[in-house]
């Protein structure tokens, strides 16, 4: 009890010796750890990352036995290692980069002119296939990464545009049975496989497009845009919650209070619970 209270004061002593560069410099390695577990999610290098951690655990285990040799080995393995992972993910440490300038210098810039661009064409592609009962499954990806999905689908990496949305979702097109994920504001993959909903609470008029969406966003933070082919009725997914019967200013309304955030209206304290929320998500 004793060396409790005397932690306890020590960590209060801490903190009242803390000045502003001290939050500042938290703050930082907070946001640093955040970036490297959001890069590790997004490149699906789960795998990857716990053997970092088992070698580093070996390696540090070496260095408390005793164990010279291998501790050697080991940590002339872990620098050429470190030069490895660098050639090995240089594509997406490069991506990196740009969008940390990007970032920087341009708040939101280009990202979410694309974004709104993509919502505005999709809202409007939705429109015109609702009419024509045309069945479509439109996916958003956001924080969580849909790479595992992508792979049962044909890679597209085009423009967001109403026209190729509706070509990709004709009834007669290869593409069409599948769904479309939009990626940063662009279209990413088309003719996608979705896991089906365990949920036995849904009403029985709702088809397989329903389900796999409803699926998908119980499974991911993704926003998913649905089009009956049986009613033409616009619906949305999200969080495993579906939102049916939409018109195009309500299905607008809601894709951008979903997946547009402007920044700039944003207070730091508004931020620095976003990034927080976000990381208690992930963890």
């Amino acid at each position: 009890m004793e060396a409790t209270t005397i932690a306890f004061e020590r960590s209060l002593n801490l903190l009242t010796t803390m000045g502003i560069a001290d939050i500042i410099d938290i703050l930082i390695v907070a946001y640093l750890i955040y970036k490297a577990i959001w890069f590790v999610r997004k490149t699906n290098s789960y795998n990857l990352a716990k053997g970092i951690f088992v070698f580093l655990l070996v390696m540090l285990l070496s260095d408390l036995f005793g164990l010279k040799m291998i501790s050697f080995m080991l940590r002339k393995a872990a620098e050429l290692g470190l030069i490895a992972l660098v050639i090995l993910f240089q594509p997406e440490l490069r991506r990196l980069l740009e969008r940390m300038g990007s970032g920087f210098f341009s708040m939101r810039g280009e990202r979410g002119t694309l974004i709104d661009s993509a919502i505005a064409h999709t809202v409007l592609a939705c429109t015109e296939m609702s009419d024509s009962r045309t069945g479509a499954l439109i996916i958003f990806e956001r924080n969580v990464s849909l790479n595992e999905i992508m792979s049962t689908g044909t890679i597209i990496n085009a423009d967001t545009n109403a026209e190729l949305i509706k070509n990709i979702f004709f009834n007669k097109a290869p593409l069409h049975d599948g769904a479309l994920i939009i990626r940063a504001g662009r279209i990413a993959a088309a003719g996608c496989v979705l896991p089906l909903t365990k949920s036995t609470n849904l009403s029985k008029d709702l088809g397989m497009r329903h389900r796999a969406g409803i699926g998908l966003s119980e499974q991911s933070d993704a926003v998913v845009v649905i089009v009956s082919e049986e009613t033409g009725a616009i619906s949305l997914a999200i969080d495993g919650m579906l939102k049916r019967h939409l018109n195009a200013a309500a299905l607008t309304e809601l894709l951008h209070k979903e997946l547009v955030v402007d920044e700039e209206k944003m207070t730091w304290k508004d931020q620095l619970k976003s990034i927080y929320q976000r990381i208690m998500k992930r963890v």
